[in-house]
């Protein structure tokens, strides 16, 4: 048997951290023994538990230490990390660490040096005092980048003051939850990230515009309540022709009903849009006049439009290279606090895997699957709303007043 003491500490018994550690051994065959644990007597009070892990052999420890990262949990020691140098660009040295969201520490010269910018799946790259997370095709010849594990500890999620109301939705996804009361929270969570000085981002699907919605997040984004935009093609140009010509993939926005030749108009929008040469230059040209892709531009916000291989056009603005679109969201989420992911798979989850777990994350979609799929990718810090998207953004806008 191979053996490792690991120890996890933090608000891991009212958020059932600890529970989850355990679960987790045991349901890898491994086994455990709580050596140490201090509870804390209220719930502002942090707790601490140390346990000897027992697993088969070596390689099904380290994997299993692995996975424990994940909920904050560390191996008891002080060895400084193991640096290996990169020898081709793209390529990272075997044996990388693989990151997590959470807040994570390295351990440089007996030295705990924080990760200034968390982020799971990529590599730790070791420049001087400064510890980054860099993903894999962004590390080139000669960077020093963390090997195995040692030397390494990640903090387990901090618990948020005042997420009482929220606290049961760690549960199973239902659409069995106080809607009314879930809008009036995530309104105010928006409102105390705007006076903190705290950017807001929204993350925006096709269904944003088909159920009625992206009136609302225009509004939102004229009103200074959205600070970023990512989305697809599919959204932007739907957005666009609800606008232009009035319907969403041929439907009337306003009567719900085909109309005639409709299935044509997105495409017609975005030779238009082709035309002028990009979204800003149709709308200094007056051929774009409202809707959220309008205020985005007249704001100004940032906005990351990635592409997918079924993309029509696609418009001029999006980044057809998925790994360039990627890159261009990690350069605008600088300062971001509240994220906003509307109806939105592919996106939704694609800027989950970017978003450090501090970043309060509110995932609204009538399929609670898509919910859980947030979540499976390791996004723990999105709490899911099962509601239709266009009843949800009217209330929020009517709560944020």
């Amino acid at each position: 048997m191979a053996t490792e003491t690991i120890e996890v500490e933090g608000h891991i018994i009212d958020s059932l951290i600890l529970a989850k550690v355990l679960d987790t051994i045991l349901a890898s065959g491994a086994d455990y023994q709580i050596l140490d644990v201090a509870i804390g007597r209220t719930n502002t009070d942090t707790s601490r538990a140390v346990l000897q892990v027992d697993a088969i052999d070596d390689d099904a420890l380290n994997a299993l230490v692995e996975v424990l990262q994940v909920h904050g949990a560390n191996r008891v020691g002080s060895r400084d990390v193991a640096l290996v140098a990169c020898d081709q660009d793209g390529v990272l040295p075997a044996g990388f660490y693989s990151t997590t969201n959470l807040p994570t520490e390295v351990r440089v010269d007996g030295r705990w040096l924080p990760v200034v910018n968390p982020e799971m799946d990529c590599a730790l790259v070791v420049a001087g005092d400064i510890v980054r997370t860099v993903p894999m095709h962004r590390v080139t010849i000669g960077d020093l980048v963390v090997v195995g594990g040692d030397g390494v500890r990640v903090h387990a999620p901090s618990k948020r003051g005042g997420l009482n109301a929220f606290e049961f939705m760690n549960s199973e996804v239902s659409s069995e939850k106080p809607k009314a009361l879930l809008v009036a929270r995530v309104a105010e969570r928006l409102k105390e990230c705007r006076a903190r000085g705290g950017k807001i981002l929204a993350v925006c699907g096709p269904a944003v515009v088909h159920t009625g919605a992206a009136p609302d997040i225009a509004r939102l984004v004229r009103d200074g309540w959205i600070d970023v935009l990512f989305a697809g093609n599919g959204f932007a140009t739907h957005d666009i022709e609800s606008n232009v010509l009035g319907t969403s993939l041929g439907v009337s926005v306003d009567v719900g009903l085909p109309v005639e030749h409709g299935h044509s108009n997105h495409l017609r929008v975005i030779n238009e849009v082709r035309r002028w040469g990009s979204i800003e230059a149709a709308v200094q040209g007056e051929f774009i006049t409202g809707g959220v892709m309008y205020e985005c531009v007249k704001r100004p916000i940032p906005f990351v439009l990635g592409g997918s291989i079924r993309d029509d056009g696609p418009l001029p603005d999006v980044h057809r290279d998925v790994v360039a679109a990627a890159d261009a969201m990690r350069e605008s989420i600088a300062g971001v606090e509240v994220a906003l992911m509307l109806a939105s798979t592919l996106h939704g989850i694609a800027t989950g895997n970017i978003l450090p777990a501090g970043v309060e994350t509110f995932c609204v979609d009538i399929n609670h699957a898509v919910l859980t799929k947030l979540a499976d990718r390791g996004s723990h810090q999105a709490l899911g709303i099962v509601t239709d998207v266009g009843l949800f953004t009217r209330d929020l806008c009517t709560a944020l007043g």
